[in-house]
Parts: structure tokens; C-alpha cells; sequence
């Protein structure tokens, strides 16, 4: 509800701001829509004049990008270790972004790590495996991706979500049923500590952090969602895939489509069916306006494959 004028005067009066800089914050249906509703009192010629700005003309997409009408609905699986869905919210708002973009309305179906069957995804067009750490609920989300391989269901792995993809496709396609992370404990370690970590004893803020250039293969998955064979995407982990294993893990068909010099950065599957993990977070470089395209890909994906 909008502010009586009177309000507005009181407001105005005690705060020392002209009556017409005091705008209602009414609550929305969705945080987007917030913008939409204060600039129905004006906010924008305030701003703008207060900033000595002048008159600029409406950008509408942002409108269109909030009254989006839905023609699709997806249900999307998240593999989650962590009980607070916050933990995700960055991945929730990616979905979200690209959900729009495309017109499609994405339903996020949370999925225990620990405490799940494969009945679980029968209803889900989609899965998605964030990142984490620890081994807690590991076994889980690398039975979530043999799931989806093995049954053509759009996936996309986000950091860990990346190196359990690998480890997956070494167990259960190459036969190395040890295959683990050195994060995890002993085994065949296809999943090593970065270099520069492994002196490293202090684990508050000393991961590989922030924007790393990435060199993506020409003709993958991967390149033809940005459109570009390099690109600046932001990272947060402690760990990589092992070089020693590279050349025989893609002989057996996984295709390593993105890197920073020996450093595996994306990994796809070269079939029809959406399956592609990151290194690196893509979500965090998401806005309403430019969808990160991983998950662009991956809604488009889930739409297509639909369970009616």
C-alpha cells in the first residue's frame, strides 16, 4: 500500500527530505518487482535529479523481465549437503534469471544428499550438483550423477559438483572403482590439491579465488553457450583435477572443454543430452539482465526434456 500524502508530509517533515524524495517500500511478491513498484511514485526523476542526472528515457527491459508470462514449468533437482536452502541462493537466482529469459517458470525440488533413491528424480526434468565441501553426503551426489548419465537427464555441476563429475565417469566408465579426492581420503586420487595449496594451513580466505581467464574448446557444448573461446569466469575451490589422469580419462570419452593453462576448468559428455560441469561458479556472475549461460543451457535443456 502506498503512503498517504499526510505520511509522506510527516515523513518529510522530521526527516528533512522533500515529500516527494519519501517513496513507499511496500512489500512484493518478488524482490524484482521492487523497482517497479517505487518508480510507480517517481523514484528515478529523484534520483536523477538529486544526482543532476537530467531526463533519461525508460529502459523497459526490466518491466518485461518481471511481468515475463511463464509457457513452461520445469522441476529442478538440487543435491544438497547443507539444510539451509540460502546456502543456494546464488544458484537459486541463476535459475531464476534463466527461467525468465526463456519464459519458463523453474521449480526447485531439494534433494538430501544423504537420504535419497533414484525414485527420487522421476518427476524432475533436471539436476544440479553445488558445490561444498567435506566428504559428508559425497556418495550421494556422485550417485545422483551416475543417475543422471545413465538416464539422459540434464545435469549441470558447479565446483565440487565438477570433480564428483569426474570421479563418477572413472568409477563407473573407466573401472576405477577407488577413484576419489584427496579432500575425501585414500584412493586413486583423480582429484588432487592445487600446488600452491598444499603448504597451505591457514583455510580461512586462501582458496583460489575470484575471476580466472578460461580457454574453451572450439565446437563444444560449453564454447557455444558464451559464443567465445575465452572468457572470465569467478572460482572458489582448494582442489583439481589430477593432470596425471587427464589424457586417459578423456580416451575413454570425457571431453575436458574449458581450462586455465594445465588447470581442467569444464567438463561435458558429447551426447544429445545436457551434461556439463564448471570448475568455477557460474552463478555468481548471474544478473536478471544477463543470465549466466550455463544455466541458460541447462534450463533450455530441462524445457526440452520435459516429463509430462
Amino acid at each position: 500500500t502506498v503512503m498517504s500524502p499526510s505520511t509522506k508530509r510527516k515523513i518529510s517533515d522530521f526527516c528533512d527530505v522533500p515529500a516527494r524524495a519519501v517513496i513507499t517500500a511496500a512489500t512484493a511478491k518478488d524482490t524484482y518487482e521492487v523497482p517497479i513498484e517505487m518508480e510507480k511514485e517517481g523514484m528515478a526523476s529523484v534520483i536523477m535529479d538529486l544526482l543532476g542526472l537530467g531526463e533519461r528515457s525508460a529502459n523497459n527491459d526490466w518491466y518485461r523481465m518481471v511481468t515475463v508470462e511463464y509457457t513452461n514449468r520445469i522441476t529442478v533437482a538440487v543435491v544438497t549437503k547443507y539444510g539451509v536452502e540460502d546456502v543456494y541462493i546464488s544458484i537459486k537466482e541463476a535459475l531464476k534469471h534463466a527461467g525468465r529469459k526463456l519464459s519458463t517458470e523453474v521449480i526447485i525440488k531439494w534433494i538430501d544428499a544423504e537420504n535419497f533413491t533414484d525414485a527420487d528424480f522421476a518427476d524432475v526434468d533436471g539436476i544440479i550438483i553445488p558445490g561444498g565441501f567435506g566428504p559428508r553426503g559425497i556418495e550421494g551426489k556422485i550417485n545422483a550423477i551416475r543417475y543422471a548419465r545413465e538416464n539422459n537427464v540434464p545435469l549441470l555441476g558447479l565446483c565440487l559438483g565438477f570433480q564428483l563429475v569426474v570421479i563418477e565417469f572413472c568409477r563407473n566408465v573407466l573401472g576405477w572403482k577407488d577413484s576419489t579426492s584427496e579432500e575425501m581420503g585414500p584412493g586413486k586420487h583423480v582429484i588432487a590439491i592445487l600446488p600452491e595449496q598444499e603448504n597451505v594451513t591457514n583455510l580461512g580466505g586462501t582458496m583460489r579465488l575470484g575471476d580466472c581467464e578460461i580457454d574453451l574448446k572450439k565446437g563444444t557444448r560449453i564454447e557455444k553457450l558464451y559464443g567465445a573461446t575465452r572468457i572470465v569466469e569467478r572460482h572458489r575451490h582448494r582442489y583439481e583435477v589430477n593432470p596425471a589422469y587427464i589424457a586417459e580419462i578423456e580416451k575413454a570419452g570425457f571431453v575436458f572443454s574449458g581450462s586455465s593453462g594445465r588447470r581442467m576448468e569444464v567438463g561435458e559428455l558429447n551426447r544429445d543430452s545436457f551434461f556439463l560441469a564448471t570448475q568455477f561458479h557460474p552463478e555468481y556472475k548471474s544478473t536478471p539482465s544477463h543470465p549466466s549461460p550455463p544455466y541458460l543451457g541447462f534450463v533450455e535443456a530441462c524445457a526440452k526434456s520435459r516429463k509430462v
